[in-house]
This record gives C-alpha cells, structure tokens and sequence, in this order.
C-alpha cells in the first residue's frame, strides 16, 4: 500500500483500507500522516481536517485514518504536488563557495547576474550548456 491508497480512500472511495486488508497491522504502518495530512492540505474544504490532524500528531495512525476518513466528505480531489524546482545558479554557488543549499539560495539572491554568470563560468570551466558549446 502506497500512501496515495489511503489519501484516494479518504477523498472518494470511503471502504476503510485499514481494516479490509489481509494484515490490518501492515495497513496500519503504511499510513505515512505526514503525506495524508500534506495532500489534504491543498483543498480549502479539508485544510482543516488535516490541520486537525496535524495538532494530534500522537494518535495512532488508526485513530487518525478513520476520523479523516469519517469526517471529509467523498469527492474526487486532485491536485499535483508542489516540488522545488533545480537552479543551476544555486547549484554552481553552492560547488564555488562549498555554500550549503539554504546558503547557496541566500547569495544567489544578493549577487548579480554577471557576478553568477562569472561564477558559473568557473566551476564549469567555460562549459555553460550541457551541449558542450560555450
């Protein structure tokens, strides 16, 4: 079982996954909180369950399961999930200044482009594009 199971369970299907498997235990350990209450968070009518569920992080997964489960009310939900995009500037300022990525994004928004263009020039070697064409 993969957490999207128990989030399309949740949000639409409403036949309780955890009990109506084989090994109900298994079911149980599966359930990540965290990535349910993450994907329930992107809908305005159940932000707040999952915000709910966030300020009870110490009930068990069973416990936190079924009143989502309970409480949402079925509808087919979909949203795709936000994931940080790669900056090759963050990257290069990281390689130069041995910056960590947190670091490497605070320099890359003081310093100028010319001033990243110099430096991408020289953890590269000259080499800007993949291609291999300067």
């Amino acid at each position: 079982m993969n957490p999207f199971d128990f989030v399309n369970d949740i949000n639409f299907k409403k036949k309780n996954i955890m009990t109506d498997t084989d090994n109900d235990e298994l079911a149980e350990k599966s359930y990540v909180p965290y990535l349910t209450n993450k994907a329930l968070s992107y809908f305005p009518d159940t932000v707040f369950y999952s915000n709910q569920m966030n300020f009870t992080p110490h009930l068990d997964h069973r416990l936190q399961y079924e009143y989502l489960l309970n409480s949402i009310r079925p509808k087919k939900r979909f949203s795709k999930w936000v994931k940080s995009e790669d900056n090759n500037e963050v990257e290069m300022i990281k390689i130069y200044y041995g910056y960590s990525h947190k670091k490497a994004e605070q320099a890359a928004s003081v310093l100028s482009s010319k001033q990243i263009k110099i430096i991408t020039d020289k953890v590269c070697g000259g080499i800007t594009d993949e291609s291999g064409s300067g």
